[in-house]
């Protein structure tokens, strides 16, 4: 596939909904996110606010509520990868709500295809572009109002993948590691966090599955969706 038109905005730049969004919060909430399917979660519902998130757990007992920052009453778990990664999630729904990242995929919930991503569902992000055959894709950059530099390095590692294929990545992670949301993690001026957060975000490719949202009723849903393994996806 080639002459892909990428467009990358912050949140605050979305005048329209775009047709295909592919959201980008590589630190930390779709490295968490795919590291929740990981473990074992079914779905994740991505709450429009704490109180959202609460009211959805006090109505669903079994579900798992998640925030950034600190531990908190009436949430399960943090928003860290190091953290989650013990978690047995086997089957269950996670409500999730962060700074940035769901912010993001709820301002463009109206899009016919909303993907959720970060490094570490880079390639099967773009293969399932690839297989779209979209004219026009908006990587919404969700940190610091659009300018943190490890989502737009994301973003950009997956757009290339997309039209050119055998991109290599060592460029754009080195960005995300010298980026300030990495220094923040690294010197624990962010709170909820894990020694390995930086780490694991920064894996290129640690899952094979690339996550969808969609409207479900009134809530916003993550899914996994599994591509074409890398030979197949060759042959085509």
């Amino acid at each position: 596939m080639t002459g892909m038109d990428a467009r990358f905005l912050g949140i605050s730049e979305l005048v329209e909904t775009p047709s295909v969004a592919v959201v980008v919060d590589v630190m930390r909430a779709f490295t968490v996110a795919a590291w929740a399917f990981a473990q074992g979660a079914e779905k994740i519902v991505l709450a429009e606010s704490l109180d959202e998130a609460l009211a959805l757990k006090a109505r669903h007992p079994d579900w798992a509520a998640l925030k950034d920052g600190p531990p908190a009453p009436g949430f399960d778990m943090v928003n860290s990868p190091g953290l989650l990664r013990s978690v047995d999630l086997g089957g269950r729904t996670v409500v999730q709500k962060t700074t940035a990242g769901t912010v993001g995929a709820l301002a463009v919930k109206e899009a016919s295809l909303v993907l959720c991503a970060s490094f570490v569902v880079a390639e099967a992000t773009a293969r399932l572009l690839r297989t779209r055959k979209s004219d026009t894709v908006t990587f919404v950059v969700t940190g610091d109002n659009g300018q943190a530099d490890e989502d737009l390095a994301c973003a950009q590692y997956i757009a290339h993948s997309v039209t050119e294929g055998g991109t290599d990545a060592a460029e754009f992670i080195r960005r995300a590691a010298e980026s300030r949301a990495a220094a923040e993690l690294a010197e624990g001026v962010r709170q909820g966090v894990h020694p390995d957060d930086v780490a694991l975000c920064l894996e290129l490719d640690r899952f094979p599955f690339a996550m969808v949202a969609t409207l479900e009723g009134a809530l916003m849903v993550l899914r996994p969706c599994a591509t074409l393994s890398l030979t197949a996806d060759a042959s085509i």
